[in-house]
């Protein structure tokens, strides 16, 4: 899957995993919430980088202790109408002080990258590659700001 990651394509160096994969030795991953919550001490033992994949409807606070450990936090877009997932980005970094990778995947529009990275998202991943030049121009499609940035 492509990845705009800080305004450059590049490529996904994390596994996501599912709740019933196992755990791989090496390199970074990420895991659904409730994995993260079920299995928290056993996935802290694991020397790469860790992520959580949120979905619209999860609470950030359940696990805000945490995200100093954490380098990635997925947010799983279902619904391109559903804007639940801009305030978990902003309450990420923000609210939380989160300086790690967060990344918009699912169901986005690209006119809604500009306002997820003023939120604080980072990241882009999207099915077609051909999407790319437009993911890219849409993050700088304004060049004057009214409202105060989490970015």
């Amino acid at each position: 899957m492509p990845l705009v990651k800080d305004q450059t394509l590049t490529e996904d160096c994390y596994r996501h995993l599912t709740d019933s994969d196992a755990l791989p030795e090496t390199g970074g991953f990420s895991v659904s919430l409730q994995r993260w919550l079920d299995e928290r001490e056993h996935l802290l033992t694991h020397a790469g980088p860790l992520g959580v994949r949120l979905k619209a409807e999860h609470e950030v606070s359940v696990f805000a202790e945490d995200l100093p450990k954490l380098a990635l936090i997925v947010l799983e877009l279902d619904k391109f109408t559903d804007g639940r997932s801009f305030t978990q980005a902003w309450y990420l970094r923000r609210r939380y002080g989160f300086n790690g990778e967060i990344r918009a995947v699912g169901d986005y529009l690209p006119d809604q990258v500009f306002y997820l990275k003023r939120t604080g998202v980072n990241a882009f991943a999207f099915d077609n590659a051909a999407q790319a030049p437009l993911i890219l121009a849409k993050l700088n499609e304004f060049s004057v700001h009214y409202q105060t940035s989490a970015a």
